[in-house]
């Protein structure tokens, strides 16, 4: 039969336990944050600038309902957008010195461009390390292009404002130098997808989509045709021996049906 003081000292157990575990979670998270600062090789001296950073509205609305108030990253992420495109901009003008200004904004598009931007954020698994709500845990919120893109203006805009300018040179420049180089070849564009998702992106004219519209010829030559459409107009059409070249073809012809290439 249980005493009164063993079910008093079991409470004080759980208690503790209680208590010990929602300590270790709270150090865990923040030790996290530092962490990724290692990672991403910035000697923080905000480190809550970070934290801000990587921390989504999903998670700040779930704090919000246990009354407890938290920054999330939407303001940092605008900041980083302009930092973003300062110094790219700066870098592929000082770079590619023969380039008129038309070809840099078209290269400088597909550098910040949500893919490529959640190709950077994959790189250093900065999805890991956001801080989510448990809606977009289970519904794979840690890879959504969208998520990891913004995220990652707003981690550079945290490194920005704790570092300056060239700390958030240094920070970016191991993200865009390659880029850059992998789709400039003696000056021309040769990523055409990535600048007119941008193009159509920024514009909010519709969808994008991508439709394989024949094939031809035998099966170790196969000619694929596709068309790139948009609100059910094609606006290009291409061919190429795989899909992937079709659909670079179409979307060229698309950029030089809106005039942006010749």
């Amino acid at each position: 039969m249980e005493t009164n003081e063993t079910k008093e000292t079991r409470e004080i157990m759980k208690a503790k336990k209680s208590k010990k575990t929602s300590t270790n979670t709270n150090t865990d998270a923040e030790q996290s944050v530092y962490d990724f600062a290692k990672k991403i090789k910035h000697n923080y001296k905000n480190i809550g600038l970070l934290k801000t950073a990587l921390t989504h509205s999903s998670y700040a609305n779930e704090m919000r309902t246990k009354n407890i108030k938290t920054e999330f990253n939407q303001r940092l992420e605008f900041l980083g957008d302009s930092v973003l495109s300062l110094i790219t901009s700066e870098y592929i003008y000082s770079r590619l010195t023969n380039c008129q200004e038309g070809e840099l904004t078209r290269i400088r598009a597909i550098i910040v461009c949500e893919d490529s931007l959640a190709k950077f954020a994959e790189d250093i698994d900065l999805g890991e390390a956001l801080f989510l709500g448990n809606g977009e845990i289970v519904s794979n919120g840690r890879k959504r292009k969208s998520i990891l893109a913004d995220a990652f203006e707003a981690v550079l805009g945290s490194v920005f404002l704790d570092g300056g300018l060239e700390a958030a040179k240094k920070f970016l420049f191991r993200f865009i130098i390659k880029p850059i180089d992998d789709i400039v070849d003696k000056g021309k564009i040769k990523d055409y997808k990535s600048l007119l998702q941008q193009i159509i992106q920024q514009s909010g004219e519709g969808v994008l989509k991508y439709l394989l519209a024949g094939e031809s010829g035998p099966d170790h030559e196969k000619i694929f045709e596709v068309h790139a459409i948009i609100n059910n107009n094609i606006i290009g059409e291409g061919k190429g021996l795989s899909k992937k070249e079709a659909e670079q073809s179409a979307a060229k012809e698309a950029l030089a049906l809106f005039g942006y290439i010749e």
